[in-house]
């Protein structure tokens, strides 16, 4: 597995890992792996900016790297790590800064004791890999814990920690609960909370997922 970080227009940014199995194979993320799926809601998103008279790229880039920060904020606090802002102008230091003082104020009300943070795991049975964000022991329970920056958590986001849980059970971990903390990127996208005890469905449609990109793979390198 290789992972790294990068500069790109004067930001430190994370170099995308390569997973590969035990016999030197390279497999999808699980990531790539949902990238097989329609997003309409995006175009929509998209369209919806236009009609408005804003670009959309300009307008998702700067977003991207308000939650980019943010999250980076989260992750550079669990791990102890000092987190390098230079790159970013002021008005997005301030608005990840508003993100990370709400994950912080949520913080306070918990007792976390991180397990993994942001460590590649494979899944030699299901041929794919992944990089959680958080495995901990949350309030005395097991949990995945996983951080978004947007408007909304969708359901895709639980297929996501459906594909994390599968390579956590396959590396002998044991989870009881995961959640989906929301950071908004500005006020008003709020913050949110989703718990769930259960992902036997969302793990399966995930595992599904996996199956079909593969075949996917396959197919398009038999008829080359």
């Amino acid at each position: 597995m290789v992972m790294g970080t990068a500069v790109k227009n004067g930001k430190s940014v994370k170099v995308h890992t390569v997973y590969k199995t035990k016999d030197g194979v390279r497999v999808p993320g699980v990531t790539t792996v949902l990238g097989i799926l329609g997003k309409p809601a995006l175009i929509h998103w998209a369209w919806d900016l236009g009609t408005k008279g804003i670009d959309y790229k300009k307008y998702r880039d700067d977003k991207a790297d308000i939650g980019t920060l943010a999250h980076e904020m989260v992750m550079c606090h669990l791990k102890g790590e000092e987190l390098d802002t230079s790159g970013y102008t002021e008005k997005q230091i301030d608005l990840a800064e508003t993100c990370f003082l709400k994950y912080l104020e949520w913080e306070d009300e918990h007792d976390i004791k991180p397990i993994l943070i942001e460590e590649p795991l494979i899944s030699e049975k299901h041929r794919y890999g992944g990089t959680m964000d958080c495995y901990c022991n949350l309030d005395g329970i097991l949990t995945l814990l996983d951080f978004k920056t947007g408007k909304a958590i969708y359901n895709e986001y639980f297929y996501q920690l459906g594909g994390y849980r599968e390579l956590l059970t396959e590396n002998k971990y044991e989870t009881k609960r995961y959640i989906i903390l929301r950071l908004g990127r500005d006020e008003t996208e709020g913050f949110e909370v989703k718990e769930r005890i259960d992902l036997e469905d969302e793990t399966k449609i995930f595992l599904k997922l996996t199956e079909v990109y593969h075949l996917q793979r396959e197919l398009k390198n038999k008829y080359k």
